[in-house]
């Protein structure tokens, strides 16, 4: 496909080392649109191969309001479901940017590997110099290798190696919205992960009507009031958890929001630097990056200081594991026995709805309401709004803030960007068939 897009789906086989690619049709995209619509479809035509699947939203990396995600799709080992686990940060967009729409990886390599995908290229390299490293060590490794302190980097630690239920998919030295279990996944594959890097273009089928109108929609959105807010702090706030701006301002350095996201929805939170810093840290390890506000939240109700929390998140964030799973079923309270915990879990984390949504998403409207009223619907609401964020490749919390984000402008700047005729109907089949 010509625009929107990379025109390019990888398929590597780390049994056989085999690395194909194939374009992305237009057909495709007319019948699935993009995101999960297509990385389920890849996902069952590889079915027999247990295949992890990377995928872009139709709309990611362009300049519509909040297109920063991408995607995962695979089979839970902790569900057994076809789940889907969005890519936040800056990794989901430089996906696209490295040369690639969507990549499904098969098989099992013999031994440790990770996968380089830069600039429309894409190798198997030998991981045993990171294998057995935690996450940070493993992604300062591949940057000073590359030489690039920019590489975007989806890595697994010990969790993972180790086959722990769960081990997350960690994205740069941060946890992610992993709650299935996929860390065990690539774990069981000899996969310590993906290293990213590219400056592809994204070629705009009506470029300067495109800007205009995303324009347009942003207008729109910064005439909310919430958009004064910042950070995890208010959500929790407006979630209805009383206290947490108090608990946790004293140390948070500052608030940062994904790709071209008008609301910040990541802290830093500095407990080995001054809070307050303005220029760089001489320290390696100032502090952590926080987007999983149940984790936060969790840590908070076992009594923990923000410091100790902050210290567990990040922990958790090296050994590659699931911080609220570890704050939910260790059945611990101190920051030492919480990180002492990591591999004796036990239990379920319980995944909402049809269960194939991360419940680190918030299930509801945050900031505004959405004219939702009842569990059914919100519950109802929730899952269509995860299924189309994930199609486009949207930002998946603000696109619970955000009532200017419709179905209809995004099919709108999708048609347009695309010269395809996009419509609701196809919208709805394709929503229709993730939601099974």
């Amino acid at each position: 496909m010509e625009y929107l897009s990379t025109d390019k789906i990888l398929v590597i086989d780390l049994n056989t080392t085999a690395i194909e690619e194939d374009e992305l049709d237009d057909s495709l995209v007319e019948e699935k649109i993009g995101g999960v619509g297509i990385t389920k479809y890849l996902y069952e035509k590889y079915q027999d191969d247990d295949p992890i699947v990377i995928g872009t939203g139709l709309l990611t990396g362009t300049t519509y309001p909040a297109s920063a995600s991408s995607q995962i799709t695979a089979k839970s080992p902790v569900t057994g479901k076809l789940c889907h686990c969005p890519i936040i940060y800056k990794v989901g967009l430089e996906i696209k940017y490295s040369g690639f729409d969507y990549i499904v990886v098969k098989g099992r390599s013999d031994s440790p590997v990770y996968l380089w995908i830069h600039d429309g290229v894409a190798d198997i390299s030998d991981a045993a110099d990171v294998w057995g490293k935690d996450v940070w060590e493993s992604t300062d490794a591949l940057r000073t290798f590359v030489g690039d302190d920019l590489l975007q980097t989806m890595m697994i630690g010990p969790a993972g190696e180790n086959g722990s239920d769960y081990a997350q998919v960690c994205y740069n030295h941060w946890n992610s919205p992993d709650r299935f279990g996929f860390g065990k996944l690539f774990g069981a594959k000899n996969l310590k992960g993906f290293a990213f890097r590219g400056m592809g273009m994204i070629e705009v089928a009506e470029p300067e009507d495109y800007v205009e109108r995303s324009l347009e929609i942003l207008k729109e959105i910064k005439e909310n009031d919430f958009l004064e807010k910042k950070g995890l702090a208010p959500m929790l706030t407006v979630l209805g958890e009383a206290g947490v701006e108090e608990w946790i301002n004293p140390i948070t350095h500052r608030n940062s929001a994904d790709y071209f996201t008008p609301y910040a929805t990541n802290t830093a939170l500095f407990f080995d630097e001054d809070p307050e810093l303005l220029k760089e840290s001489e320290k390696d390890e100032p502090g952590i990056l926080v987007s999983d506000i149940y984790a936060l939240l969790s840590l908070k109700k076992l009594g923990l200081s923000a410091d100790d929390a902050g210290r567990v998140l990040k922990a958790s964030a090296k050994y590659g594991i699931d911080p609220f799973a570890v704050a939910k079923l260790s059945g611990k309270n101190t920051l030492e026995e919480l990180t002492g915990a990591f591999d004796s879990l036990q239990g379920e984390v319980a995944i909402p709805g049809s269960g194939i949504f991360t419940p680190w998403c918030p299930t509801g409207p945050i900031f505004n309401d959405f004219d939702l009223s009842g569990d059914e619907e919100i519950m109802d609401w929730w899952e269509r709004r995860q299924a189309v964020s994930m199609i486009f490749g949207i930002q998946p919390i603000f696109s619970l803030m955000c009532p200017e984000l419709t179905e209809a402008n995004m099919l709108e700047l999708a048609s347009m960007g695309t010269e395809l005729e996009l419509t609701q109907e196809v919208l709805d089949a394709v929503i229709e068939n993730i939601l099974g």
